[in-house]
């Protein structure tokens, strides 16, 4: 499979892209910086281009199969809202480009809806970090809403807290919920995106995710 990974400098997205390659993927970086991404391979293409602007990015769509974005808010006191004008920016270019797979990265906390939380979650932890991480979650929030609006073929993944730890490649996943009191390391997530990526069953669906 011919794959975009946007955000493909950050924690997870880096992941993502070395775990595509080592299945077999070709992969096409899309980074602000190429010198934060120290990766050779011979199916990966970086490609250096802004995110905001669907013409750049055009040409990083041109006969890919799927994209993943793994884009992210540098600090929880951003207010720039960086996931969901880049989700639009990158749905405008995959129109364009006649691109219809994107699976998007979001967070547990931005179900709303109590989906497969126990009470005691709801009413005491979750409060508090959305109030910690207010404006991440609305930015996450604003993505969502922007992807199901589009005729895209999207999946949102909404991990929990995320670690660094070595992967398992194992995790549970729950459809239009959350799995809650846990945590899932970005190797994990990684693997979890690539795996919904090729399952057409998750098209259309948010989906939590969480350690084994």
């Amino acid at each position: 499979m011919l794959i975009t990974v946007f955000g493909a400098t950050g924690g997870t997205g880096r992941l993502v892209v070395k775990q595509a390659l080592e299945a077999g993927h070709e992969v096409r970086a899309v980074v602000r910086d190429p010198d934060r991404l120290p990766l050779e391979h011979r199916n990966l293409r970086v490609h250096q281009a802004d995110v905001f602007d669907p013409a750049a990015i055009r040409p990083t769509l041109a006969d890919v199969e799927a994209v993943v974005s793994a884009l992210g808010a540098p600090s929880r006191k951003d207010t720039s809202m960086v996931c969901a004008r880049g989700v639009r920016s990158i749905l405008t270019a995959m129109e364009s480009t006649c691109v219809r797979r994107i699976v998007a990265i979001s967070a547990q906390p931005v179900l709303r809806n109590g989906g497969g939380e126990p009470f005691w979650f709801r009413s005491t932890v979750l409060p508090i970090v959305r109030a910690l991480h207010r404006s991440i979650y609305v930015d996450l929030a604003r993505m969502e809403q922007i992807l199901v609006a589009s005729a895209a073929e999207w999946t949102i993944v909404r991990p929990p807290m995320l670690t660094d730890k070595p992967g398992t490649g194992r995790y549970r996943t729950a459809f239009e919920a959350n799995i809650a009191g846990s945590s899932l390391t970005r190797a994990d997530l990684a693997t979890a995106l690539l795996d919904v990526l090729a399952d057409p069953t998750t098209v259309r669906h948010a989906i939590g995710v969480t350690g084994p």
